[in-house]
């Protein structure tokens, strides 16, 4: 069974900063002759790497709700020029809304279990939801309606 990461995207206000933040990155590796591949870096390598690898996503908290995800393609521990143990986790572009659920701010990454994760909104009956603007979806949600 996968397990999953779930982090705050600091400085998002919406799904849709965060899908124009990762286009820009991956034009500027392409600008660069770099590989365009999403990456995104933490201080803390997962100890649970194979699970995480197992088909896991990172899910991102985007002002104060759990609002979408990205699959973890790999994990690639590395020391930085301090010395200091870090690590890349590689995503897969393609950003995948999810079902909105509260989530309070928290530091760093933490595990999600597979059977805590919230349900991608393109699922079947979700299709109805997926298409309503994200403010919409955070406010019925906030509101206890979805």
């Amino acid at each position: 069974m996968p397990l999953h990461l779930i982090k705050l995207c600091v400085g998002a206000e919406s799904q849709r900063d965060l899908e124009e933040w990762i286009a820009e990155k991956l034009a500027m590796k392409r600008a660069a002759g770099q590989p365009a591949e999403q990456t995104h870096r933490t201080r803390m390598v997962p100890k649970r790497m194979s699970e995480l690898l197992d088909g896991g996503s990172l899910y991102w908290v985007i002002k104060g709700q759990v609002a979408a995800r990205q699959v973890i393609n790999d994990i690639r521990p590395f020391t930085d020029d301090q010395g200091i143990g870090r690590c890349n986790i590689v995503l897969e572009p393609e950003v995948i809304s999810v079902m909105p659920r509260p989530h309070r701010p928290f530091q760093g990454w933490r595990y999600l279990p597979d059977h805590e994760k919230p349900a991608d909104l393109s699922g079947p009956g979700s299709a109805e939801i997926a298409e309503m603007p994200e403010p919409l979806r955070r406010e019925l949600r906030e509101l206890g309606l979805l």
